[in-house]
């Protein structure tokens, strides 16, 4: 009887593989593309975002991207977090009339948890019970609170805007009659198109073309490090066609032959990309100076700063502070720095022959070493203090521009900026006890410029707590 059991658990396991293999993710995000494609055509004035990490895999031409995380708006866990503001996704949609955002789910639902409860007072989907209707009303007074105190410039964000902001949720369910399609101009008000890519299908959909039979899965691009076997989105999109069409049983091998020629080419050029196994914004414009821009946000220019050198390479200049953050895959082609610090895991050809202007701390997720972060930050500021303290202009990289690197710059502007912006070399972080409202201005400022930033509760609490208990760790 135990082993009638236990085959049946495997039998089962083995389905659920064969029903998840790699085929049919890559099969099924190129299905739900296609309605992606035909949603933005329809408006085709209105930029395209993706709403990371899942929504990226569903385009191959994005205008930039968004993070909205879906746990923000899980049932009985309603929640306001200002290091996710997304200022920039407002600013852009007053400024184009409206955007697009693109975000899937794998739990067969229409929408994402995330695109439920974005607006209480005005608009909610039909399918928002009365009883958490009531629970967003009674948060919002304290979220309004939360925002104010953040330091962001909501006036001068309300000020770019002609018609009030409202979501709009379009799924494939969704019906749009092509000859009545409106104009955007004609609505009373600035759309935000929250786009569900996947149908919401609870059950397995088995589909059959004259060469392959795949299953279909809904939210495929959710999850990635599951089973993308080292695939990113836009080296699926370089070589779409040629994966589609090898079938589900080529398409791991030409996965894994993908990647690492990839990987090669990265090496070749200095760029960092981690050995996988195969068996597993726009151009910059000057800013005004940093003096007249205090570390308390105002939106204009937003995202202006970011310099593009590839498709999901961004260096972004943190205002006036000659400070930079950004992805180690481009450090080495960057030519307008004089230092480096560099927190990924693969060593950056150094931009200058000054040994003084060039450090390599690896430090690794706080999911991997809960300490990392800590133990290297005295490292990091006595860097970034014997750099900034020249007047030099010094980018922090790490593996993705959007975690780590982003924490040290935090670290980097609470420890040696003052409130209003001035290089001081420490004098007010010394007269100060730090608190996490303080973090969070500082924070909000950062994402002001790099958008793209996603820093973890772990790394960030490593900071706060180096900020709280380590001040004494910076050499003077």
């Amino acid at each position: 009887m135990e082993g009638d059991r236990m085959s049946i658990y495997r039998a089962s396991r083995a389905i659920k593989r064969r029903d998840s293999s790699l085929y049919n993710a890559l099969r099924s995000i190129h299905e739900d593309s296609i309605f992606v494609a035909e949603i933005a055509q329809l408006w085709p004035e209105l930029p395209l975002l993706a709403n990371l990490r899942c929504g990226l895999w569903y385009s191959p031409r994005f205008h930039s991207t968004c993070y909205f995380k879906s746990t923000d708006g899980h049932t009985n866990n309603l929640s306001f977090n200002t290091s996710r503001l997304n200022l920039h996704v407002a600013l852009l949609a007053g400024q184009q009339g409206g955007c697009m955002i693109v975000d899937s789910t794998r739990k067969g639902k229409r929408f994402p948890d995330i695109s439920h409860g974005w607006d209480c007072s005005l608009h909610l989907p039909i399918w928002v019970p009365d009883s958490e209707r009531a629970a967003i009303e009674f948060l919002l007074d304290e979220w309004t609170k939360q925002l104010e105190a953040s330091g962001a410039d909501v006036a001068s964000l309300a000020s770019s805007l002609r018609k009030p902001l409202r979501p709009l949720w379009i799924s494939q369910k969704t019906v749009i009659w092509l000859n009545e399609v409106p104009e955007i101009t004609s609505w009373d008000f600035t759309p935000i198109m929250l786009v569900s890519a996947s149908s919401s299908s609870g059950i397995v959909q088995r589909k059959n073309t004259s060469e392959f039979s795949w299953n279909y899965i809904s939210g495929a691009g959710d999850d990635e490090e599951s089973w993308a076997r080292g695939l990113s989105p836009n080296v699926f999109w370089n070589h779409v066609y040629d994966l589609i069409n090898s079938g589900p049983d080529l398409c791991n091998q030409k996965v894994a032959d993908i990647v690492e020629k990839d990987r090669v080419y990265r090496a070749q050029r200095g760029q960092n990309a981690p050995q996988v196994s195969a068996t597993s914004l726009r151009s910059s414009r000057q800013h005004s100076s940093f003096e007249e821009m205090p570390l308390r946000v105002d939106l204009e220019n937003l995202g202006s700063s970011a310099k593009v050198f590839g498709d999901d390479c961004v260096i972004s200049w943190l205002g006036s502070t000659n400070l930079a953050v950004g992805a180690n895959t481009v450090a080495a082609n960057v030519s307008n720095i004089d230092s480096m610090l560099n927190c990924g895991q693969g060593t950056v050809s150094a931009c200058t022959e000054d040994a003084e202007a060039y450090v390599h701390l690896p430090i690794v997720d706080s999911k991997f070493d809960r300490l990392s972060l800590l133990r290297n930050l005295p490292s990091a500021m006595n860097f970034a203090k014997l750099n900034l303290k020249k007047g030099k202009r010094l980018l922090v990289c790490c593996n993705n521009g959007e975690d780590i690197s982003v924490c040290v710059c935090l670290a980097i502007l609470t420890s040696f900026f003052n409130d209003a912006g001035l290089f001081d070399n420490g004098k007010s972080f010394c007269e100060t006890r730090i608190t996490k409202l303080e973090m969070r201005q500082r924070l909000v400022f950062i994402c002001k410029y790099a958008v793209n930033a996603r820093p973890s509760r772990g790394n960030l609490k490593q900071v706060y707590n180096f900020l709280n208990g380590s001040n004494g760790a910076v050499e003077k």
